[in-house]
C-alpha cells in the first residue's frame, strides 16, 4: 500500500522518553504534516508509570521538532481508567487542547501507533494506523527502564532532544528515584484501596484541633509540612501573623493529595507569595539543604513512614530522623504529632469485644473479592470485626498480631489489642487502614529514635491519650483487663514529640 496522504499524523502516548529511531520514523512520515502530540496522563508526575511532568515531555518534544525540521502540535491528555473509548477521548482532548482549531478525522489524519490494542480504538473510528517500532527496536519505555536502572547507555537510544532535557533538569536521578521507590505505587498512591477524598475531608477537618496543639513550639524561617496532604495545616500558619515573613513549604508523596495543594495555591488560597509544594518521597534522598529548615512538621506521618518502610522499620525512622536532623537550622525544631502504641506494649491483656452490635459470621472472608467491602465491615459486630482485622492486618501490614481464645476471650499483646480498637472503625478504607500500624512504637521508642539522630526532646513532649476517642468508640464496645480478671485503664494512643537542635 502506498503512502497515505493526510493533513496530520496522530502520535499518541506518554512520551517520557523520545527515541533516536522515533526521529529517524518521523523525517519519514512527517514531511508535509503536521505531528500532533497527544501526551496521555499529563496530568501525572512523579509516579512510576507517569514519572515526568507534562512541562518537561512538552520541552523535549519541542525541542525534538527543532532538531528534526517538523511541524508539531503538543497536547496533554489526562489519565483516563482503561477504556475502549480512549480514541475518542483523545480526539477530543485535542479539539478542546486547540481550541477546536485541530479537529482530526480519518479524513484528515493518520495514527502512527506500535500499541495492537490501541491501534484497533483508532482503527474502529475508521483512521488507517500505521506502526512505528517493529519488533527488535529499542521502545521508549524501555530506555526509560534504563534509565531507572542506571544504565548509561541509555543515552546512545534516546534522541539528543531527551538527553538535552534530562541533563539540563536532572530528570535521570528524578526517574531513578520515582520507579525504584519501595513505597510508591504504580499511581503515585501507598496503596491501591485508599480512598483519598475521605483522607482529605480527614485532614482538612483536623487541621484546627492538631494547629491548636503545636502553634505554640512552630519557629519562623523557613517551615517545612512533610506529609502535607491536603496543605489546610500550612493554611492555618499562612493565616498566622507571626510567619507573614517566612517561607511555608509542603511535601507529599501521593498525588492525588498533591494535587489538590496545587489547585488551593492556583486558586489563591494562601495570602503569602512564599508557598511552594513539592512531591516527594522523603525516603528517597535529600531534598533540603544541610541546615536551611527552621521547622519541620509530621502530623500523622510518623507511623506511616513505619508502615510502608518495606520490612525494615526502624532503621527506615532513624534514617528518616537523622535526613530531618540534617535539614534542620541550629536552634530548629522538628514537632512531630501522631499515633503511638503503650508505654508496655508486650503486656499480655485479655480483651473483651461486644459481639450483639453487628454480625458475627463463623470465619473472615476475602474483601478484595467484594464491590463494597466498607459495607460488609461496617455490618460486623466488634468481635467479628477483630477476626476481619487480624486476618487483613497480618497480610497486609506484614505483623505476627498473635492471639489465642481462652474459655471465649481474647488473649493477646496490649500493643496488638491498641492496634485494632484505635482501627476497628476506619471501614471506609479498611484495605488501606490494614496496612498500617499505630503502635510499632510508643512514645519512649520515638523519643529514642529523634534523640540518637542528633536532637534534643524539649520537656513538653509527652504521650497522651485521645479520651474522646476512648469515651466514644472504644469503651463502649470493649473492656480491658489483666490476666487475674483486673480492670486496666485505657493506655495512651497519641504522642507530641518537639525535637529541637
Amino acid at each position: 500500500m502506498g503512502p497515505v496522504v493526510s493533513e496530520y499524523l496522530l502520535f499518541p502516548g506518554r512520551h517520557h522518553v523520545l527515541t533516536r529511531f522515533q526521529g529517524e520514523f518521523l523525517r519519514e512520515h512527517a514531511a508535509g504534516r503536521t505531528v500532533v502530540w497527544a501526551v496521555t496522563s499529563a496530568n501525572h508526575r512523579t509516579t512510576k508509570r507517569n514519572p515526568i511532568g507534562f512541562d518537561r515531555r512538552q520541552a523535549a518534544i519541542e525541542r525534538f521538532s527543532v532538531l528534526e525540521g517538523i511541524r508539531s502540535l503538543v497536547v496533554g491528555v489526562v489519565d483516563t481508567p482503561p477504556t475502549d473509548e480512549f480514541a475518542e477521548v483523545t480526539v477530543k482532548a485535542i479539539e478542546a487542547g486547540t481550541d477546536d482549531l485541530v479537529r482530526l478525522t480519518p479524513a484528515n489524519t493518520v495514527v502512527a501507533c506500535s500499541t495492537p490494542e490501541v491501534s484497533k480504538l483508532y482503527e474502529r473510528l475508521g483512521f488507517v494506523v500505521i506502526g512505528v517500532e517493529p519488533e527488535g527496536v529499542v521502545r521508549p519505555w524501555d530506555v526509560l527502564l534504563m534509565v531507572a536502572a542506571g544504565n548509561e547507555s541509555w543515552r546512545s537510544e534516546a534522541h539528543p532532544a531527551t538527553v538535552d532535557v534530562f541533563e539540563r533538569y536532572a530528570l535521570d536521578a528524578h526517574v531513578q528515584r520515582c520507579v525504584n521507590d519501595p513505597v510508591v505505587g504504580d499511581d503515585g498512591g501507598l496503596t491501591t484501596t485508599r480512598d483519598y477524598k475521605t483522607y482529605a475531608d480527614a485532614f482538612e477537618t483536623a487541621a484546627d484541633r492538631k494547629w491548636a496543639q503545636i502553634r505554640e513550639f512552630v519557629r519562623p524561617g523557613r517551615i517545612l509540612d512533610i506529609g502535607c496532604a491536603t496543605g489546610a495545616t500550612l493554611q492555618l500558619v499562612d493565616a498566622d501573623p507571626r510567619f507573614h515573613e517566612s517561607d511555608l513549604i509542603g511535601v507529599e508523596v501521593a498525588r492525588h493529595l498533591y494535587a489538590e495543594c496545587v489547585h488551593k495555591k492556583e486558586q489563591g488560597r494562601f495570602a503569602n507569595p512564599n508557598v511552594y509544594f513539592y512531591q516527594r518521597n522523603m525516603l528517597g534522598s535529600a531534598v533540603f539543604p544541610p541546615r536551611s529548615i527552621d521547622t519541620t512538621l509530621t502530623l500523622a506521618l510518623t507511623h506511616e513512614i513505619w508502615s510502608y518502610a518495606d520490612g525494615a522499620r526502624p532503621e527506615t525512622v532513624q534514617r528518616f530522623a537523622s535526613a530531618l536532623f540534617a535539614h534542620t537550622a541550629p536552634g530548629g525544631v522538628w514537632i512531630n504529632s501522631d499515633v503511638c502504641g503503650p508505654a508496655e506494649p508486650d503486656r499480655p491483656v485479655v480483651l473483651a469485644l461486644d459481639d450483639s452490635d453487628g454480625l458475627n459470621p463463623a470465619e473472615p472472608v476475602e474483601l478484595e473479592s467484594f464491590d463494597d467491602p466498607a459495607a460488609y465491615v461496617g455490618g460486623l459486630s466488634t468481635r467479628a470485626r477483630f477476626f476481619q482485622f487480624a486476618q487483613d492486618f497480618r497480610r497486609n501490614a506484614r505483623v505476627p498480631f498473635e492471639y489465642a481464645v481462652q474459655d471465649g476471650r481474647l488473649v493477646l499483646r496490649l500493643a496488638d489489642a491498641m492496634d485494632f480498637l484505635t482501627r476497628k472503625d476506619y471501614v471506609d478504607n479498611w484495605l488501606s487502614e490494614t496496612h498500617e500500624q499505630f503502635c510499632g512504637l510508643n512514645f519512649a521508642g520515638w523519643a529514642d529514635v529523634a534523640t540518637q539522630a542528633g536532637f534534643t526532646l524539649d520537656p513538653s513532649s509527652k504521650p497522651w491519650r485521645n479520651d474522646w476517642v476512648i469515651d466514644n468508640r472504644i469503651a463502649p464496645v470493649a473492656a480491658l483487663s489483666s490476666l487475674d480478671g483486673a480492670e486496666l485503664d485505657w493506655p495512651d494512643t497519641h504522642q507530641l514529640l518537639i525535637a529541637r537542635r
